[in-house]
């Protein structure tokens, strides 16, 4: 059996483990100026990952809402959903941008990716769990 830890061991365990970015700012400001300088839109990038995140986080608790709490699946609802898709697109769109591609290039290598992982053209849990090197 594992051992058991403490909250405190714990504590002590994860501030061990994190990395020097996280927890000094010297030591991200020099790591954002670092990646700023090898030409990554630092600033979009931060923005986008964090609007992704957070705009799923709202289509996913009305869709929980739905789910398990008997909201209605209904028009409103429905309408709710897709302005959070358009903000989830928003900061995807941002994100394409920081990063110097199109959405259709983005879309383009996921069609790629999932086909070769699914060359059947239909899903395969075997190929979902145990993907071949060099899929991501």
């Amino acid at each position: 059996m594992t051992q058991q830890i403490t909250t405190t061991e714990y504590a002590e365990f994860v501030a061990k483990v994190t990395s020097k970015p996280s927890t000094d700012l010297n030591v991200l400001i020099a790591r954002l100026q670092e990646l700023q300088d090898l030409g990554a839109n630092v600033p979009q990038l931060i923005t986008a990952s964090h609007g992704i995140s957070a705009e799923a986080g709202e289509f996913t608790d009305i869709v929980k809402k739905i789910l398990w709490q008997s909201k209605p699946y209904n028009e409103e609802n429905i309408l709710k959903l897709k302005k959070e898709l358009g903000d989830v697109l928003f900061y995807v769109q941002m994100a394409c941008t920081a990063l110097g591609v199109t959405i259709d290039e983005v879309l383009q290598m996921n069609f790629e990716k999932l086909s070769a992982r699914y060359p059947e053209g239909t899903f395969n849990v075997n190929r979902s769990e145990n993907r071949k090197e060099g899929d991501l």
